[in-house]
């Protein structure tokens, strides 16, 4: 795969979701065929289909596959694909865009065409988004030659490039030298498995470290600056991503490392005043205490696995989006998201 390949991690075709199985990474490049909203939502729910913005475009495409295509079937679609993790807010805001679609079309024949059309225009917004962030990124990393990011936000995570990971691809394409320093991101390793396969695939050099290893090689200088995506962001810039990257974001700070985030405007929660009011999922916890079939933690000990944490907007260097930069001090991304606006079109 050549340096422009980025794998495309979820299509719609032939009345079907087809996604890559992302729990079966790096081993197998498998895909899934999703016929039906309860398979989309367990694909969603089992991380088959993972990142904040592949999660609204799949649940999009869900709502698609309502069974009797009535208006109440699509609606009760809504109602349950919201049901399946409850932090990435682009899921929400992909679903309330697809019942906003509903509910202005007046013809119940017309429905189901306008229905996959808005699904496909999330799905093109999308691409474009990744572009426009692998620019706005790529100027702001420009004089980096060594980047750490945690969890996976690239084209697994996205349509296309990601959103953290699209500067790296720009930069690659402009033949810039850069390499990624990828946090293995624990419990279920997709740092290792996902950032570090599809970085390799495009071939981009990319080192895998334990997550507890990244302060020793900021402390050494080896670090030029730490990017990640995002899940949710609150109107005063605090930032949901994977559980790590709050202490991350510490580490940075205290290594004089400029440490952003890489979202898209769908990303951006206004109705949440700061990080303390996003929800964070709890998952199951077989992820911890167990490593495929073998028993890690004894049946005695109890285990704690948020799937988030949140990273205090004072500890942002700057919030990369397809619209502009927000720099630091962020302290309300409405206002400080149409200061930058303007800024681009004087």
């Amino acid at each position: 795969m050549n340096h422009t390949s980025i794998p495309e991690t979820l299509r719609f075709e032939s009345g079907q979701l087809l996604l890559i199985d992302q729990t079966r990474l790096p081993d197998e490049v498998l895909h899934l065929a999703c016929s039906s909203v309860d398979q989309v939502h367990d694909a969603i729910s089992r991380l088959v289909v993972r990142g904040a913005p592949a999660i609204g475009i799949a649940a999009a495409y869900g709502v698609c596959l309502a069974e009797s295509g009535s208006r109440k079937s699509y609606i009760a679609a809504m109602d349950f694909l919201a049901t399946s993790r409850p932090t990435a807010v682009n899921l929400f805001w992909a679903l309330r865009r697809m019942r906003e679609t509903l509910l202005r079309c007046e013809s119940d024949f017309e429905l189901a065409d306008v229905l996959i059309n808005e699904a496909r225009a999330i799905h093109d917004e999308d691409r474009e988004m990744c572009r426009d962030i692998g620019l706005e990124g790529a100027a702001v990393l420009k004089n980096c030659k060594r980047v750490l990011t945690h969890c996976n936000a690239g084209g697994l995570a996205t349509s296309m490039r990601g959103t953290a990971l699209a500067p790296i691809y720009q930069l690659h394409e402009n033949r810039h030298s850069i390499e990624v320093f990828a946090d293995e991101t624990r419990p279920l390793l997709q740092g290792a498995r996902l950032t570090a396969w599809e970085l390799s695939q495009a071939g981009i050099p990319v080192t895998v470290l334990t997550d507890s290893m990244s302060g020793s090689l900021m402390r050494g200088g080896q670090i030029d600056a730490v990017i990640v995506g995002a899940d949710r962001i609150a109107n005063n810039g605090d930032v949901a991503n994977k559980i790590g990257t709050y202490p991350l974001s510490i580490l940075a700070d205290y290594h004089n490392v400029p440490f952003y985030v890489a979202a898209p405007t769908s990303t951006f929660d206004p109705e949440l005043p700061n990080g303390d009011a996003i929800p964070i999922e709890e998952r199951a916890r077989s992820e911890i205490s167990h490593a495929g079939n073998r028993l890690m933690v004894p049946q005695e000990a109890r285990v704690m696995n948020p799937a988030f944490d949140v990273t205090p907007a004072k500890l942002i260097t700057g919030i990369i989006t397809e619209k502009g930069v927000l720099q630091s001090p962020i302290t309300s991304i409405q206002s400080d998201f149409l200061s930058v606006k303007s800024e681009k079109t004087d």
